[in-house]
């Protein structure tokens, strides 16, 4: 007679250990099997009712062996994933599940575990040779060990299936343990388990196979890729600053190639904003994903993400973070100039990257530049290289459009090598030639009234002893009446100055000037140009003149300079 017990727990190796206990014969109890026959025993309801000692007891009393165990725990909660609605039942998942987290907020040494980052196996080869009882083991080994001794589990539990990872994962945060290490056992997780964040070939069916049904195991195969990293992105510590930027940014590259809901996109975008002073500009060349994409780099995305940042900087927040996220993360004023200026100097990086790129239109080249604010720009010498970048590679940008983008550049603040470069550079709209080179004069005027106003209190300091040797040194670094020259200079600026104001009022007169003078613009298609004749005017004239002033100055403050040291 054929007897079928389909539905028990553990199938036939656990039946025929039941079957064997049930006889009298010796039976080994161990890791791998007593949660099939705990679960088997209850559904044969192997109580004591039926008989002391029997096998509901017998198991119960060997888990506590068990659980005093790392690998023993380990390797009972695999098991359970073949019969995990039995395991669960008996309880035999939650408690093996929180054996593993007091273990793994514990100090490892006090269970006799790996630590410092030790595999298996490896206890003999890491063994450290004496000679005369000294030890030859390396300091700088020693020194690494105890700095991975935090992650000594990350490899063990990221070989369990996903729920049961992350009911681990809500085990040892509800006992206390730091995000950073919570962060590092995730990322290390994702790392082993979504193919597409290692630089390894994965192993995902290739589409060139031809092998019946090998598109649908693709398909399946990615859209169970697509569900984990969603699921990992779900299970992110949402503090700030606990997940590196670096691996998010990542994640964010992955998740656009899985294709994940926009939702999950949405959520890696507000934490990257959340820190993105902490990003490079490698990380941030992110590719098109989009099927109509134009341009090479997935601009929009940055640009969320800077606002993202900038949101978080004035202090409004971005909605749909975490209420945790922020507590205890708020910055001092000089934090959040430091970081928005670290962000500025990564967003002008960025636009100098993507400005060789044709198809970036000169609205999104502005709207992402005009995200950061002037106070955080110590300096535009970056922006100004973007800038000139972009025009290069867009000749056939109108007048009004270069004067847009030009807008966003505080002449100010330029060095005085951007400033001279900017100031021949004929890519420029002659208006911010001529905006360069009047801020250029006054600073050179305030450094040269500054040098006359040191020398005069130094005249009036030095003892009479000292007077002619004064004297006689600025005669020999400052030849001529250099005080009537420099006057002179600052009356036939101020003339231009005027003039160029008054040529300047009214939109006739700059059309008619645009339009004889303006450099050759392309018609139609870049490259084919329509020339222009020559003209000369009196704007032309007053701008000749200041780069002439703007060199003569340069010498005198240069001199002036030398005298000064």
């Amino acid at each position: 007679m054929e007897i079928k017990q389909n539905d028990i727990p553990g199938g036939s190796n656990a039946f025929e250990l039941v079957t064997k206990f049930c006889y009298g014969i010796k039976l080994e109890i161990n890791p791998s099997n007593v949660v099939s026959l705990r679960c088997a025993a209850e559904y044969l309801e192997m109580t004591e009712d039926y008989g002391e000692g029997n096998l509901i007891a017998q198991t119960e009393s060997f888990f506590s062996e068990v659980f005093s165990s790392w690998t023993d725990s380990m390797q009972a909660l695999q098991t359970c994933e073949d019969i995990l609605q039995h395991a669960e039942d008996v309880h035999v998942v939650s408690r093996c599940i929180n054996s593993l987290a007091m273990k793994a907020c514990s100090d490892p040494s006090l269970f006799g575990l790996p630590v410092c980052g030790q595999s298996k196996g490896s206890k003999d080869n890491n063994k450290s040779s004496l000679w005369n009882g000294i030890s030859s083991r390396d300091k700088s080994d020693i020194t690494a060990a105890v700095n991975t001794a935090d992650d000594w589990w990350y490899e063990d539990v990221s070989s369990l299936s996903f729920s049961l990872y992350k009911r681990l994962i809500n085990a040892v945060e509800v006992r206390g343990m730091e995000p950073e290490r919570v962060s590092g056992s995730i990322m290390f997780y994702a790392k082993k388990n979504v193919s597409l964040l290692n630089d390894q070939p994965n192993s995902q069916p290739q589409k060139d196979t031809v092998v019946p049904g090998s598109e649908d195991l693709a398909t399946l195969y990615e859209d169970a890729q697509r569900n984990l990293l969603e699921e990992i992105i779900n299970l992110l510590p949402p503090q700030k600053g606990v997940t590196p930027t670096k691996f998010l940014l990542k994640l964010l590259k992955t998740a656009m190639n899985l294709h994940c809901n926009p939702s999950c996109l949405e959520i890696l975008e507000k934490r990257i904003g959340a820190q993105l002073d902490q990003a490079t500009l490698v990380d941030l060349l992110i590719p098109n994903m989009g099927y109509a994409s134009e341009t090479l780099y997935d601009i929009d995305c940055v640009q969320r993400m800077v606002d993202y940042f900038m949101q978080m900087q004035s202090g409004g927040g971005v909605s749909g973070t975490s209420s945790g996220e922020d507590s205890g993360q708020m910055m001092n004023p000089s934090q959040s100039i430091a970081s928005m200026t670290v962000v500025a100097e990564l967003v002008d990086s960025y636009l100098a990257e993507v400005a060789p790129d044709v198809n970036v239109k000169p609205p999104k080249f502005q709207s992402l530049a005009a995200v950061i604010p002037d106070y955080a720009r110590p300096k535009y010498d970056g922006f100004y290289h973007a800038v000139d970048i972009y025009l290069k590679a867009h000749p056939w940008l109108t007048e009004s459009e270069r004067e847009q983008i030009c807008r966003l550049m505080n002449c100010q603040k330029l060095s005085l090598e951007a400033s001279t470069h900017a100031a021949q550079n004929e890519r420029l709209p002659l208006r911010m030639v001529v905006q360069v080179l009047f801020f250029e004069q006054l600073r050179l005027r305030t450094q040269i009234s500054g040098w006359f106003f040191l020398s005069d209190n130094i005249d009036n300091s030095q003892a009479r002893d000292q007077d002619e040797t004064v004297d006689q040194d600025r005669a020999l670094v400052v030849p001529g009446d250099v005080r009537n020259r420099v006057s002179e200079l600052e009356k036939e600026y101020q003339n231009m100055k005027q003039e160029i104001q008054k040529l300047t009022k009214t939109k006739k007169r700059w059309s008619i000037f645009a339009r004889i003078f303006a450099r050759p613009k392309p018609r139609g298609p870049p490259g084919q140009l329509i020339q222009q004749k020559p003209g000369h005017t009196k704007v032309q004239q007053s701008a000749a003149l200041l780069k002439k002033h703007h060199l003569e100055n340069t010498k005198y403050a240069e001199l002036n300079h030398t005298n000064k040291n």
